[in-house]
């Protein structure tokens, strides 16, 4: 079993709060974690059980009364249940009463989105980091910060870099062998989101169009949101669109990432950028295996890039740091994968390159950054596919992939 970062957090959450939700995507690993912290006493409760969900959702006063230090997994099927839970805790306000799971973002519902405020600590949990699975403590954000990142030379590197990426963070993708099984999986996956899921937290009109739509989606992944386009592909309204993107996110198969903008520069892109969380998945709805990308590398780049934003999603969950990711272009097309702005109003950026060689001219991006940011910007780096770490001028560096997980 391995240690997930957002363990700790939960626990002393616990502590302090009532109601503690653990959101991300389904078969992330929510369930293995909360059934072992239900071995300190906990009330189990799975709303996937049939008769369970109906139960809960045919009274859900009568279900929550009497409960109490319990674990109920899969919150999103039944909302209305934040509503009981909201009316026990208000008449005992103890700390760790309820430890929740939600597949969905459900604090997005209109109906529950206010219902549990001061009450409830959300966690998000996301497929596993490469450094969950190497049992490694991860320090990379913190180094970057400090502009301390160190060189390995058990970096992995080339065709083993493309297949650690391939597999993404899936616990029960990671554990089978061959590739094929691992995309087979993955495609049921999938459906189960696209239908099952989605199905809990919407309505929507054209439930078969969306593995088209998402497919779109990820030929678009690293790339600038386009409502009207992905709209489009399926005949729907830029509107439209825009509401199945976001749906996507509820069930944390997509984000958008906001751009990071300043007065001091006048004409930047302010338009989000979409990434896949997973890029296993994001491999497998582009049909891309190992054969292919190595044959043509240039399909490496945007799934690289989405396997970092990601990785760096993970580490935020599991680090003490207070930060907001972002992306950055101007109009002049430098840009910067990934912003990172800490609370304080300190900026790291980082550069994502599937080659094994950095050029000065990889750095643009990272120096516009720096003249904007000023005394804010702390530092940059152009992440490759390399062991070591090569300065390129103040407060810049190229720096190992591996650096994600050392």
């Amino acid at each position: 079993m391995y240690e997930r970062f957002v363990e700790r957090r939960a626990e002393e959450a616990l502590l302090d709060t009532p109601v503690v939700l653990i959101v991300g995507p389904r078969r992330a690993g929510k369930t293995t974690l909360v059934r072992k912290m239900g071995d300190a006493g906990r009330t189990y409760i799975t709303l996937d059980d049939q008769t369970t969900l109906d139960a809960a959702q045919s009274d859900p006063v009568g279900f929550i009364r009497g409960l109490d230090q319990a674990i109920i997994d899969e919150i999103q099927r039944a909302p209305d249940l934040l509503l009981a839970i909201k009316k026990t805790v208000d008449e005992d306000y103890r700390p760790g009463r309820f430890l929740l799971t939600g597949s969905a973002n459900i604090l997005t519902l209109p109906r529950v989105a206010d219902s549990l405020a001061g009450r409830m600590e959300t966690i998000h949990m996301l497929p596993l980091a490469r450094a969950e699975v190497t049992g490694k403590t991860p320090r990379f954000l913190e180094r970057l910060f400090d502009g301390k990142l160190q060189g390995d030379q058990a970096a992995i590197v080339g065709d083993d870099l493309v297949k650690l990426v391939l597999v993404g963070g899936f616990p029960e993708a990671i554990s089978r062998e061959s590739e094929r099984r691992r995309q087979d999986w993955m495609r049921s996956y999938l459906t189960s989101v696209l239908t099952r899921d989605l199905r809990d937290i919407a309505d929507i009109e054209k439930l078969t169009e969306l593995p088209k739509f998402v497919r779109l989606l990820a030929e678009h992944s690293g790339q600038l949101v386009n409502y009207s386009q992905f709209g489009g592909s399926i005949n729907v309204s830029h509107k439209t669109g825009q509401r199945y993107v976001a749906l996507l996110e509820q069930v944390f198969l997509v984000a958008t990432l906001q751009p990071w903008y300043t007065n001091a520069l006048k004409r930047i892109a302010k338009t989000p950028k979409l990434h896949f969380l997973d890029s296993g998945l994001l491999a497998t709805t582009r049909g891309l295996s190992f054969e292919r990308v190595k044959a043509d590398r240039s399909e490496f780049g945007a799934l690289l890039e989405s396997f970092v934003f990601s990785e760096v999603l993970k580490l935020m969950t599991g680090s003490d740091l207070r930060l907001t990711p972002y992306h950055f272009r101007d109009q002049q097309m430098h840009e910067v994968d990934l912003v990172l702005e800490r609370d304080d109003g300190m900026i790291v950026g980082i550069e994502v390159k599937a080659a094994a060689t950095v050029k000065s001219g990889d750095f643009a991006g990272l120096r516009t950054l720096a003249e904007a940011c000023k005394e804010r910007f702390a530092y940059g780096v152009v992440l490759y596919d390399s062991t070591d770490v090569v300065p390129f001028g103040d407060k810049l560096a190229a720096a190992p992939l591996s650096c994600l997980w050392g």
